[in-house]
């Protein structure tokens, strides 16, 4: 598998079978797929002293029978260097902005590869039954930057 690969295939072995008169392959391609909808914080004031939260998903679906359990990773800030902070780039500038993703309400469990101290999400996809997933991201509060757009383009990764 390679890193960033949206869509995955895994070739299945089944029985030949001859059924009056049709005629099924000797390898089904079975796939999952994924999509997302941005976490898309708004405006950030840096006099405010609370976080500014904001909510995305990933979206799941599998062609697969029985379903599969998949594993959903989200890479790290290529910004940053890792995943405890994460940071947003200045669109027209070197500022950074940090932030993170998380896999819970609480914004306790940092969304990672499962590696260090982050989370991955594990959930069964039922055939042709989407499975959406929330993200939740938080930018901390008191962070002196420049007003402007900042973002920055992360790999989610699926394996089943």
């Amino acid at each position: 598998m390679r890193a960033g690969e949206l869509k995955m295939k895994l070739k299945l072995p089944i029985i030949l079978l001859v059924l009056m008169g049709l005629h099924v392959p000797d390898t089904v391609i079975a796939a999952c797929t994924v999509s997302t909808t941005p976490v898309t914080f708004g405006s950030y004031n840096v006099f405010s002293t609370g976080p500014l939260d904001a909510t995305g998903t990933v979206t799941v679906n599998c062609n697969e029978a029985p379903p599969p359990t998949v594993t959903i990773s989200i890479g790290q800030s290529t910004n940053s260097g890792g995943f405890d902070p994460r940071a947003m780039k200045l669109a027209a500038g070197s500022e950074l902005l940090s932030y993170n993703l998380y896999t819970d309400s609480n914004r306790t469990y940092i969304w990672g590869d499962g590696s260090g101290n982050t989370s991955t999400v594990r959930k069964k996809v039922f055939k042709s039954t989407p499975m959406a997933t929330t993200v939740y991201g938080r930018v901390p509060p008191i962070q002196n930057v420049s007003a402007g757009s900042y973002n920055e383009v992360l790999t989610v990764t699926i394996v089943w």
